[in-house]
């Protein structure tokens, strides 16, 4: 598992699947792109990683209103830059991680 602490310099590309997947389901590529280069990362399936962190929401999803989102980006980690395969993002009430 790769902790938080260095800055990540690579670019992060979101594939047209991830991009396509962040609009349908609420997140921006901005929080995505800021979860990886802010949270820990852990295996996945498949060889790729991920990780998650909570951003403050407030607002409705599915005619309900949220407090927090988080955003689990699916990745992978290639020589010169780090490509999202898909995200997903779940929205809750209560607190943040």
């Amino acid at each position: 598992m790769r902790q938080a602490a260095a800055p990540i310099m690579k670019p992060i590309h979101l594939s047209g699947h991830a991009r396509e997947n962040a609009r349908y389901r609420g997140a921006t590529e901005e929080e995505i792109k800021e979860a990886i280069r802010t949270a820990s990362w852990t295996p996945a399936e498949l060889g790729r990683l991920e990780c998650q962190k909570d951003f403050p929401y407030g607002r409705e999803w599915n005619r309900k209103v949220y407090e927090t989102k988080k955003v689990r980006p699916i990745f992978v980690e290639e020589a010169d830059q780090i490509v999202v395969v898909t995200i997903y993002v779940y929205c809750f009430n209560g607190g943040m991680d």
